[in-house]
């Protein structure tokens, strides 16, 4: 989908059918990879067969269906690995937890840049404001520049991330979205890590997460 000079292909992979997106910047032919989660190999097709250089492998989070591409993105474009620092240490844990899911172990990927809130990820000279929004996991980010977001599993169509893995906290989360997300205009984009895209002011009325948030506590 079309941001004035930005444009997004979103690619639905792996048995989590995590939302893994190319953002590129316009006839620039840079481009930056989010979440690259497990059978990840299309998305990298897909640069190869634009002609794009990816400028950079952002995580939203450090869960195993979000990060499981890490090391093959990584040595396949040689783009750095961005990652917010509370989230370092869950990458550590994905090979067990790959195991645990029957998949085979990925190598771990470091990270290269930890990123902070307030922080700016460049993309062709268009720069995306880091926003962290812990809950889900402790080092959740969004990336936001005018008219859109990109949040990961912070926020989903008519629901949220969910808070009962190791780290998430119901409350940090619901005070994430409403501090972080809901100050952005009503057309803002929303390009969630699972499922379709939404708009903040769709989710503002109708997710019931948030017009009842008391009701999920």
């Amino acid at each position: 989908m079309p941001h004035d000079n930005i444009t997004i292909e979103c690619f639905t992979v792996g048995p989590f059918a995590t939302n893994l997106l190319v953002v590129r910047s316009g006839q620039s032919g840079k481009a930056m990879i989010i979440d690259p989660g497990i059978d990840c190999e299309p998305a990298y097709d897909f640069v190869q067969g634009e002609g794009l250089t990816v400028e950079c492998i952002v995580n939203t989070h450090g869960h195993l269906d979000h990060v499981y591409g890490n090391h093959y993105m990584k040595a396949a474009t040689g783009a750095p690995l961005l990652i917010h620092q509370a989230d370092e240490p869950l990458l550590e844990q994905i090979p067990a937890q790959a195991i645990s899911f029957g998949l085979p172990s990925p190598q771990v990927a470091k990270p290269d840049i930890l990123l902070k809130d307030g922080g700016v990820v460049n993309l062709g000279g268009v720069e995306f404001e880091v926003i962290h929004t812990p809950g889900h996991t402790p080092g959740g980010i969004c990336l936001h520049r005018d008219g859109m977001i990109l949040v990961g599993d912070t926020l989903f169509a008519d629901s949220i991330g969910r808070t009962d893995l190791p780290g998430g906290s119901y409350p940090q989360l619901i005070s994430s979205i409403q501090q972080r997300l809901l100050c952005l205009t009503d057309d803002t984009v929303v390009y969630c890590g699972h499922g379709p895209t939404t708009t903040i002011g769709q989710e503002r009325r109708f997710n019931p997460f948030l017009t009842e948030p008391n009701k999920w506590a």
